[in-house]
Formats: C-alpha cells, sequence, structure tokens
C-alpha cells in the first residue's frame, strides 16, 4: 500500500510511520470522526502465514483489552483485501529510542518518571494476564508529559491454551532480551522486568546494556555476563535507583523484584527519597536493601594524635564578633529601608516558573497550543499561552505544565488572563512525565486569581493548570506568578 490509497473505505494513508519486518505504520485519517488515527497493517507476504497471522491477531486482542491512560490504544481492527489491519490511536511525539541517541543521559527525575510510567502500564497487563516480551524503548512513546506503551506484537497471554511461540524459539529484541528469552525458555513477567530493567540503564547511562558483533553475541553476554554498574558509568545515580536496576538485570529470575507493581513501589520510593534531599540530581548516600549480610570491609587503625592545647582566642572571637556582627546587618536595614522591607527575606518567596508543556488528554490529539507556552511566564501580561477553540466542550480538561527551577513547596499560584470565566485547579507532579495530584480547589478563573496550594508538607518541581470550557471556546493564561514558603 501507498499513501493516499484509503483502508476498508475509511482510514486514508497519510505518511508512511516506520516498516518492520512484520508490519508497515501509516499515520492516517479516519473519515467517518475526522481525526488522525495510526494504522498498522500486515506485510502481504505473512497475510497467507497461518503463524505470523495468528500473532498479529493476537496483538490486537492483547491491546485491546488494555485500556490504560499508559498504553497506545487500540481503536479498530479488520481486514481489507486480504490484508490485516489495526487501527490506534495516534501519539504525536518521538520515540524514547529518539530521546536517548540524541547522547545526553536524562536527568535523574525523569528517568523515574518515565519509568514510573512504564512500569505502571506493565504492571496494568500483567494483572490482566498480557506479557509484553519485547520491553525497549522503541516501544514507548512520548507526547507532551505522557509515556505510552505500544507494540504488543509478540505478546502472549499467561494461560493461553496455544502459544504461536514454542519453547526453543527466541523472541524479542535482543539488546533488552532476558536471559531465558536469549536461550529460548518460556517468557514470564520477570522478563519483562528485566528488559524493563535494560532500558533504564540505557536511559541513565546513554548505553544499551551490551554490545557485540552479532544479535547472537549480544544474547549470549545477556545470558552469561553480569552487568555493568550504573554508578560506574553514572556516579550522580541515587543508590537505591541503581539498586533498583541491578534488581531488575538479576539472571536468574527469582532474584529479580516479583511483579511490575514491586518496581513501581520501589521507583516511588526512589523519587520520595530524591525529594527528600531537594538536590534532584545528587547522589543519595542510602544503602539499598540487602539479600544477606555482608561482612564490613576491615578499617585501618586510627593513628593516636597528640593532644594540642585549647586555644582560647578564636572562641572569644566568634563570642564576641556574633553580636557585632548581629548590629552590623541590622545597621545595614536601616541604612537601605525599613525592617519590615527585609522581611520577605525569611518569609514567603517568589519563586519564577516557566511554561514547558501542555497535558491533552483523550479524545484530545496530545497537543495544546505547544509553542505558545513559553508565553505564559514571560513577564508580559499582553502575551499569552491559548487552549485551542472549541465549539463544543468533550473532555475533563487540558492542562498548561510550568515547571520551577527546583523542587519547591508552593504555597500560592496566581493565573492571569484576558479571557475570565473558566473554572480550574492546580495539579502538583515530581516530573513532567509523573502521575499529577490535585493540590488546589476548584476556581472560576477572574482576570487576576490566587490557588492557595495544599502539598500536605511535600515539594514539586512542575505544576498544572487544569482548566475547563464548559461552554466551548478557548481561554488565555497571560502569565501565572507563585510563591513559595
Amino acid at each position: 500500500m501507498v499513501v493516499g490509497e484509503v483502508v476498508a473505505g475509511r482510514y486514508e494513508l497519510e505518511e508512511l510511520v516506520g516498516s518492520g519486518g512484520m508490519s508497515t505504520v501509516y499515520r492516517a485519517h479516519d473519515r467517518i470522526l475526522d481525526r488522525r488515527v495510526a494504522i498498522k497493517i500486515l506485510h502481504e507476504r505473512l497475510a497467507s502465514d497461518g503463524a505470523y497471522l495468528e500473532r498479529f491477531r493476537r496483538e490486537a486482542r492483547a491491546a485491546a483489552q488494555l485500556n490504560h491512560p499508559n498504553i497506545v490504544t487500540v481503536i479498530d481492527r479488520g481486514d481489507d483485501h486480504g490484508r490485516p489491519y489495526i487501527v490506534f490511536e495516534y501519539v504525536d511525539g518521538e520515540t524514547l529510542k529518539h530521546v536517548v541517541e540524541r547522547g545526553v543521559p536524562l536527568p535523574i527525575r525523569d528517568t523515574i518518571g518515565i519509568g514510573l510510567q512504564v512500569a505502571e502500564a506493565l504492571s496494568f497487563a500483567h494483572e490482566r494476564g498480557v506479557i509484553h516480551r519485547d520491553v525497549k524503548p522503541q516501544n514507548v512513546l512520548l507526547a507532551d508529559d505522557r509515556a505510552k506503551v505500544t507494540d504488543f506484537g509478540i505478546a502472549r497471554t499467561v494461560d493461553a491454551e496455544l502459544a504461536v511461540t514454542l519453547t526453543g524459539t527466541v523472541m524479542g529484541t535482543t539488546d533488552y532480551m532476558a536471559p531465558e528469552q536469549a536461550i529460548g525458555e518460556q517468557s514470564t513477567e520477570r522478563s519483562d522486568v528485566y528488559s524493563f530493567g535494560a532500558m533504564l540503564y540505557e536511559l541513565l547511562t546513554g548505553d544499551v546494556l551490551f554490545s557485540g558483533e552479532s544479535f547472537v553475541a549480544v544474547a549470549l553476554k545477556h545470558a552469561a555476563e553480569p552487568p555493568p554498574s550504573v554508578l560506574e558509568r553514572r556516579p550522580d545515580c541515587p543508590v537505591r535507583l541503581a539498586a533498583a536496576v541491578d534488581r531488575c538485570l538479576a539472571k536468574d529470575p527469582e532474584d529479580r523484584f516479583a511483579s511490575m507493581r514491586e518496581v513501581v513501589d520501589e521507583l516511588h520510593a526512589c523519587l520520595a527519597e530524591l525529594d527528600t534531599r531537594g538536590d534532584e540530581d545528587a547522589t543519595l548516600i542510602i544503602a539499598p536493601p540487602k539479600r544477606a549480610a555482608r561482612p564490613e570491609p576491615a578499617t585501618r587503625p586510627e593513628r593516636a594524635r597528640p593532644r594540642r592545647r585549647r586555644r582560647l582566642v578564636p572562641w572569644l572571637v566568634l563570642i564576641v564578633g556574633v553580636p557585632a556582627l548581629a548590629a552590623a546587618v541590622v545597621a545595614l536595614v536601616v541604612e537601605r529601608g525599613s525592617i519590615k522591607d527585609a522581611i520577605p527575606l525569611i518569609g514567603p518567596k517568589n519563586v519564577k516558573l516557566k511554561g514547558v508543556g501542555t497535558y491533552d488528554p483523550p479524545p484530545g490529539d496530545g497537543s495544546e497550543h505547544n509553542w505558545l507556552v513559553g508565553k505564559a511566564t514571560d513577564g508580559d501580561e499582553n502575551t499569552f499561552w491559548s487552549t485551542e477553540d472549541y465549539r463544543t466542550w468533550f473532555k475533563p480538561g487540558v492542562g498548561l505544565v510550568l515547571a520551577a527551577p527546583s523542587s519547591e513547596q508552593l504555597t500560592e499560584l496566581t493565573v492571569h488572563t484576558d479571557t475570565p470565566g473558566f473554572p480550574a485547579r492546580i495539579r502538583a507532579g515530581p516530573t513532567r512525565f509523573a502521575p499529577w495530584t490535585f493540590v488546589s480547589k476548584s476556581q472560576t478563573v477572574l482576570r487576576k486569581t490566587t490557588f492557595k496550594l495544599d502539598l500536605n508538607g511535600r515539594t514539586y518541581r512542575y505544576y498544572m493548570i487544569w482548566l475547563q470550557l464548559p461552554g466551548g471556546g478557548s481561554a488565555h493564561v497571560n502569565e501565572v506568578t507563585a510563591r513559595a514558603k
């Protein structure tokens, strides 16, 4: 098939997105619902092969039962003149592999945030009896603030009576393949855990876990060689996060996390420890959980040091100097302004936010005038970020995503607009790629509206103005300011 053809009298092919050994993916236009979709079409040469045909159909069945915000949604499936096809929601973004290939390892917070969303998606699939078996950055799509897992092409159900791929056949991508997959044994949920760990390793270090001259050489390394250390490649990686990656990559499946739900819980714990440090990229000096007690390393005995006579002069200087220093500070305040003017130095502080993205959930197209987000924080109330212009309102909301310079405990956020009258709430998240939490009550936004925030003692770097347009139309956010403790 070529661009311009119409599949099943409905889906007009617009652009070739990609092609693999089994199928070709196009961006297409759904003529009936007037929307963009992605359509995957089985290669013609494979349409008559019973095994490939069943695998393709199984992908449709597996993905269709996985209705989750971090899994690409199946919209339709069918057969067009002997060519089976699957229609998915169109995700206007890039693959996680493309992000990694830029050559710069992801920030620690973004790595955890993306990892959490992928782990949530895989956990959801596992709980419904579906194992992915090809977890890799190429199969994670990023659009605005959401990661979506796709391509369940070689997925299998745990309790399938007839497995198309029998034991002894290697399935998956060797760069992320679990040892048991590499030697042709049965895949389990813990095989996905291993592949997920290999993906996290790549996000943190910028390189795949193992490299080799052939896919066989790489597969053998997964089966036999110990994984390289994350900390050697990324010294700023928190120790607990590095330990979680190591546990995912255990050769013996029994030594890995028992489920993706356990992985999710551990990543949340890693994120919480990062928040308590307040330094998002610093190494956390926290020992990971140990499977067994290890002997403490031998230490050299300290040599006896001669006792020194204490000197009183520095302490006298300190005692005398502190009051003098305090007096000097007071004099400076009096000289340059009143003490009242100095109070903000120790009270609430202004926080400069930056517009970094939008959130447009399904059935939206994933984008909400992203190129305008900077105008909401440029200091000029005559410029603005705008939603799209809606004839009717049919979704839960859209969001403008803002970032603080670092994790902050904001106390209030003020929105300025020249289109007052729309309801809004504030949400917060530790990363652009993490689930969002409501931290304010709903208010109708007037020309200047201040939202009081309740963060329950936590700090966040990312905040979202979550707004609705019940009567349709569009809304502007001209400027956003914030204050923190």
